[in-house]
């Protein structure tokens, strides 16, 4: 059986937070990951070493993950890594043409080619492991949820009451 921890995903976006964030989700998941900031560092990675699958944000400056994926389509062995395109422009002028081109020239198609930020990690880590062929485990379920489920109260959480769940953790994970 094929397992996330047998697969390299490529994360580019030229957001540094972003980039980390989704990169910080996958490897959560159990993902080999590695990071570019922009098409042309990520070209660079692909032909040095070709990932597994690639995360592509698509408005980025230098090279664009417009350009990338046709440069990807371009040669027979790169086309055939799956690509998911996260994006905060799939409806704005920026990035909406782009994605439409995309879209219309079936570069990409089918359900889930695309995801809009913010994205909620369980789909982004779903969606990545269906292009992958894996399946969902509960523990990878619950361990998603969870962290969904912390970003939501972690902002309004009282900072006392955060440390006092810290250092209950912190006493559960040394036996006592």
């Amino acid at each position: 059986m094929t397992r996330p921890q047998d697969k390299t995903v490529l994360v580019v976006d030229d957001e540094p937070n972003v980039r980390q964030y989704l990169a910080q989700i996958l490897l959560d998941a159990g993902f080999n990951v590695v990071q570019a900031g922009d098409g042309g560092a990520a070209m660079e990675i692909i032909k040095e070493n070709p990932p597994d699958f690639i995360s592509l944000d698509l408005v980025m400056p230098r090279k664009s993950g417009h350009k990338l994926l046709y440069e990807l389509k371009k040669d027979r062995k790169l086309a055939q890594i799956p690509v998911l395109i996260v994006t905060a422009h799939a409806q704005d002028e920026m990035g909406e043409s782009d994605l439409k081109d995309i879209m219309d020239n079936r570069v990409l198609s089918g359900p889930g080619v695309y995801l809009e930020k913010p994205v909620k990690p369980l789909s982004y880590v779903r969606a990545v492991q269906r292009a992958l062929g894996l399946e969902e485990t509960p523990e990878d379920q619950d361990r998603i949820s969870l962290q969904e489920e912390l970003q939501k109260v972690l902002p309004d959480a009282e900072p006392h009451a955060l440390r006092r769940a810290l250092e209950a953790l912190k006493k559960q994970g040394q036996g006592q």
